[in-house]
């Protein structure tokens, strides 16, 4: 097993290192530097590039000759990036991966047209790997995008809200955060020339993985280690999120323990030296569990779904990828 964990994380920092020199690539010696230099900002921000992990993966498992579309795979990571320099724009943040933020270390302005020049290459690079099809591969790329964008307006509207629910709580991570995974996992298995079945599991897998992963982030939030996740934890509390842990305890609670949350919404947030006392009540209305549990049923359907392949080595690897996604303490 030791021997099967090495050969998969060989695998990923070798195929991690090929899609850096592509991004690398991706925006040099392009002018204007004013618009390309902040872009190179961004993109040197680093980060898993689990995205184009999953489009090459997805390729590989579906192609005898082991296509590996570096191209289709950068190109992900720039739509990604295009998302994250938006979404700070919107939520005002002032640091992304431990650097300023692009609209803080230049501008607004620059942010959102850099913004959209990343979506712009990312079509670019998206066509390089696409042969005879390519209808299919930017139909897929494109829909990825419009649920992204349909997901930012829903958590941005869940602000408003008073009343959210598990369910439209789910609708939404579905499409801000398991489309992008699903549209990875699906644009790799058309451009390694999987059969309609292979591309339908592989989807499945993405979207799937895309919500356990993001219930696991609202988990991490609350239960990890602050030294180890890099960041304040109760951060979503602080801010009033609706997060699936918050969702969940408010549908639990009864008499004080829900005048408690319903705070949390009427002020907007709570204060640092709260969170204690929030934690405390999660863990007694057991939605730590409740969340746990969620994260172990939709990771099980992504890897039922991978019986289609006919690879074992290649089901290990989209296994091992799950259980580290879902085990991962930051």
């Amino acid at each position: 097993m030791k021997n099967s964990v090495n050969k998969f994380l060989s695998l990923y920092n070798s195929e991690k290192v090929k899609v850096e020199k592509v991004l690398a690539i991706s925006l040099r010696k392009r002018n204007p530097e004013s618009l390309y230099k902040p872009g190179e900002y961004i993109i040197a921000g680093g980060g898993k590039r689990l995205r184009p992990l999953l489009v090459l993966l997805s390729a590989m498992a579906v192609s005898d000759k082991k296509i590996k579309p570096y191209y289709a795979s950068a190109a992900v990571e720039l739509l990604h990036n295009f998302t994250l320099v938006h979404d700070d724009i919107m939520d005002n943040a002032d640091i992304r991966r431990g650097r300023p933020t692009l609209h803080k270390m230049y501008s607004l302005d620059t942010a959102i047209l850099v913004g959209d020049s990343l979506l712009s290459v990312a079509y670019e690079y998206l066509l390089k790997d696409c042969n005879g099809n390519a209808k299919e591969v930017l139909k897929a790329f494109t829909q990825g995008l419009v649920e992204v964008c349909e997901g930012q307006s829903m958590d941005k509207d869940f602000e408003l809200k008073q009343k959210v629910s598990i369910e439209e709580y789910l609708l939404m991570i579905e499409k801000k955060t398991a489309a992008m995974a699903e549209m990875c996992c699906k644009i790799g298995a058309y451009l390694g020339g999987g059969t309609e079945v292979e591309v339908k599991a592989l989807s499945k897998f993405g979207k799937n993985i895309g919500i356990a992963f993001q219930i696991q982030d609202d988990l991490l939030d609350i239960s990890a280690d602050e030294k180890e996740f890099g960041k304040i934890v109760g951060g979503d509390l602080m801010e009033g999120k609706k997060t699936y842990l918050f969702l969940k305890a408010l549908s639990k609670a009864k008499g004080e323990d829900n005048k408690l949350l319903e705070k949390v919404t009427e002020r907007k947030g709570i204060k640092q030296n709260q969170i204690k006392k929030y934690k405390l009540l999660y863990q007694k209305l057991g939605v730590l569990e409740d969340s746990r549990d969620e994260i172990i049923n939709y990771t099980k359907k992504a890897l039922f779904s991978l019986k289609v392949l006919k690879n074992e080595d290649d089901r290990e690897m989209f296994t091992w990828l799950a259980n580290s996604l879902i085990k991962r303490n930051k």
